[in-house]
Parts: C-alpha cells; sequence; structure tokens
C-alpha cells in the first residue's frame, strides 16, 4: 500500500507534463482504494492473477504510447512485454541494498525517496505537494476536533520494524496524562496487537478496522500527531498531511521509505553497528538483543514530539 501511495507525485507529475495525457494504473483489489478516485487516472485496471492473461489483452486493446513499470517483477513484465510500446521500467537498487545490509557499505547516501526514484524513471520532474489521496466526502471519523488525539499505528509486517507495544502503552499512558486522548489505529492484521494495547491505556479509542484504507485516512486526519513504525500507514497519514514521528528500527532511511512531506520526525538509533539488518524487515532480532527499538524509549519519543510540536 505504501508503494502505492508514494506512485502519486509521479502521476501528478505526468499529467502536468501531459496535459491531455489517458493515464491508466494497473493495481491489486487490496489496494484500489489509494487510487480509486484520484481524478488524474483515466481507468483502474485491478490485477488478478488467475485473470492476468485476459487483463494483459485488454491492455493491447488500448494502444497505448508508453508504459511505465515502477514494480518491475515477473507479472509486471508479463504485463507489459507484449504491448509493443516504449518501457520505462524502474531499477531497483537492490545490490546497493544488500551491500548496505551485509557488509555496510553504503551506496545509499543520496538518501533518495523512492518516489524520486520513481521519476527518474519516468523522466518526469516532482513537485513539493507529497502524496496524494483523494477521500469522498460520505466517509465520516467517529474522533471530533475538539480532543487532542494522537494516533498510534503499532504494526508492521514484520517484528524487527515494530516498537515494542509495552512502550507504546506506556507512552500512551503518560500522553493521556498530558490532557491527549490516544487513538489506536490499524488494519486486520493489527487486530490483536491494537486490542492489546488499547487495554491496556486506559481510556483510549480502538479504531482498528479490517483493511478500511479511506476510513483509517479520514481518522487520521482528526489526530494531531501520528506515531508510528516504517509501515504503509507511515505513508497514509503522509499522504492525509497528518505530522509523522516514524520510529525505525532495523531499516534505515537510505532505503527510500522516510515520509515524504516536511511534516515528519524519524527517530533511529545510529549507534548500532547491525543496523540495518534486513531491508524489509526480520521476524526476530539476529543478535537476540533489539537494541534498534529498545533503547528509543517512551521518554525519548516524548521528548522528541513536544519538541516536534513546538517547531510546527
Amino acid at each position: 500500500m505504501g508503494d502505492i501511495l508514494l506512485t502519486t507525485p509521479v502521476i501528478r507529475a505526468l499529467k502536468l507534463k501531459f496535459p491531455s495525457s489517458q493515464i491508466d494504473f494497473v493495481v491489486k483489489e487490496q489496494y484500489k482504494d489509494a487510487l480509486q478516485y484520484n481524478p488524474l487516472i483515466s481507468r483502474l485496471f485491478i490485477y488478478e492473477k488467475e485473470k492476468s492473461r485476459e487483463l494483459r489483452d485488454k491492455l493491447q486493446e488500448q494502444n497505448y504510447d508508453l508504459a511505465i513499470d515502477l514494480q518491475n517483477n515477473f507479472r509486471s513484465r508479463a504485463l507489459t512485454e507484449r504491448l509493443n510500446i516504449k518501457v520505462y521500467r524502474f531499477h531497483k537498487p537492490t545490490m546497493k541494498k544488500l551491500l548496505l545490509v551485509w557488509f555496510k557499505i553504503n551506496f545509499l547516501k543520496d538518501l533518495k525517496t523512492i518516489s524520486q526514484r520513481y521519476a527518474e524513471t519516468s523522466n518526469v520532474q516532482l513537485d513539493e505537494k507529497g502524496l496524494d489521496l483523494l477521500i469522498p466526502q460520505d466517509i465520516s471519523s467517529s474522533l471530533n476536533e475538539v480532543k487532542k488525539y494522537i494516533g498510534f499505528c503499532p504494526g508492521s509486517k514484520h517484528f524487527t520494524k515494530r516498537w515494542p507495544a509495552e512502550y507504546i502503552i506506556e507512552l500512551g499512558n503518560e500522553l493521556i496524562k498530558l490532557g491527549f486522548a490516544v487513538v489506536l489505529l490499524g488494519g486486520k492484521s493489527d487486530k490483536e496487537l491494537c486490542k492489546t494495547i488499547s487495554e491496556k491505556i486506559v481510556p483510549s479509542i480502538n479504531l482498528q478496522n479490517d483493511d478500511n484504507l479511506l476510513q483509517t485516512a479520514v481518522d487520521m486526519k482528526n489526530c494531531k500527531f501520528i506515531i508510528t513504525n516504517d509501515s504503509g500507514l507511515m505513508h497514509l497519514a503522509s499522504a492525509v498531511g497528518v505530522p509523522i514521528i516514524s520510529i525505525f528500527g532495523s531499516t534505515v532511511r537510505e532505503f527510500g521509505f522516510a515520509p515524504l512531506g516536511k511534516q515528519n520526525l524519524i527517530l533511529e538509533n545510529k549507534s548500532l553497528s547491525c543496523r540495518p539488518c534486513s531491508h524489509i524487515g526480520k521476524s526476530s532480532c539476529p543478535k537476540k538483543h533489539f537494541k534498534c527499538m529498545k533503547e528509543i524509549t517512551p521518554q525519548l519519543v516524548l521528548t522528541n514530539l513536544q519538541k516536534f510540536s513546538k517547531v510546527l
């Protein structure tokens, strides 16, 4: 989902460069909400593995002038190679990532975001407006604008990218003492995690849902801040323009997935020689100490949140 949202500045730049163009987009069903209300997209094609040949035939019927393959994997190549048109393909910096993970040799010091790399592939120049997410007006939030809500997104696919639940509980209870209201946000896979945390932050509001992207986005918009891991919901918060504090554990910003926008702060433990231990995350800490997350204490996050809020 984060990858999809990170393409939206490129869509905007393409439309600016080619105002009369028809821009169609191929996306999986579970991510379509990120794009289906975007007025710059003429048609959204849904990718289903069992219907990939049918989809390929539909794409051939469109008589496109250009294809841009920002995924560049077996599936995307199978869709684009038979279109008989020019294709721009994203060249993933896989070897540079692996050199950084395995040998700590850093060829990614330019800190280019994935959106910037997508733009280079597409031969366009990005503006500074960040990510796009269009939300229908009939989706409302149970949160009001009176309270000072701080949202926590505790989930992430991989364990080493998740700030410890006990730290979220400690920080959440401290924030309540300071007059904030705590909101838990997440998708289907975060159900038990959000439930456990919410029960130990009293009172708190658990708005975890079954992967309703647009509902989560609307709820985020009512928060003063979002505290999140390196995850898809980090990019969702960025897309709706909420100030973000991102906690990076086993991954680093050099991989290109830092939140896009000026209202964000990344907290990471730069003192460890073992970081990064993976470019996507792991199921456990290879060194067994998990210092990349454990040494980013609740008090450290609170101090940075207070400093960050003054700057904003």
